[in-house]
């Protein structure tokens, strides 16, 4: 039988007791066999006393890793909300800029037919304007044509007669 040896785990200390039974020596005609008790019983001590030190650490590992997976939950819940909350901001946005964009549209088109309509009123105008002073214009030319003729001595039917100079 190996000798408790501080240090080794106590997987390779259940390995030499599996080991020791195996090699025991059988009693004839029977499934039993012969095996010094104070090694055996030896050995079981060395495990009992290692085992609470072995479970301790292992369940200290698997609170260590219950701590980590909960904060990598917590942490993956944390980016999650903040994915959907830049997601729905961003969607947000976007029908803002949709909507904002829609609203330009119309206005812009509002826009170009109030403009057209003050253009179309204000050639309107002008053109009306400038047909007044072209009418203006005509008979005051035709007014200093005959005061021309008057002084020159010409009589009124004359002139009309004569084609106008340009």
């Amino acid at each position: 039988m190996t000798e408790s040896v501080p240090g080794r785990d106590v997987a390779t200390r259940i390995e030499d007791l599996i080991a020791t039974i195996e090699a025991a020596r059988a009693v004839p005609l029977s499934a039993s066999c012969v095996i010094h008790r104070g090694d055996v019983l030896e050995a079981l001590d060395a495990l009992r006393l290692d085992l609470p030190v072995e479970l301790r650490d292992a369940r200290e590992v698997l609170i260590a890793r219950e701590a980590v997976i909960a904060d990598g939950r917590l942490a993956a819940e944390q980016l999650i909300l903040h994915a959907r909350e830049e997601a729905t901001r961003m969607v947000e946005e976007t029908e803002i800029v949709v909507m904002a964009s829609e609203r330009a549209d119309q206005l812009i088109a509002g826009a170009d037919e109030e403009a057209g309509l003050i253009k179309s009123e204000a050639e309107s105008y002008v053109d009306g304007r400038l047909a007044t002073l072209e009418v203006i214009l005509t008979k005051t030319m035709d007014a200093i044509a005959r005061g021309r003729s008057r002084l020159a001595g010409e009589k009124e039917s004359d002139v009309l007669a004569e084609p106008q100079p340009q």
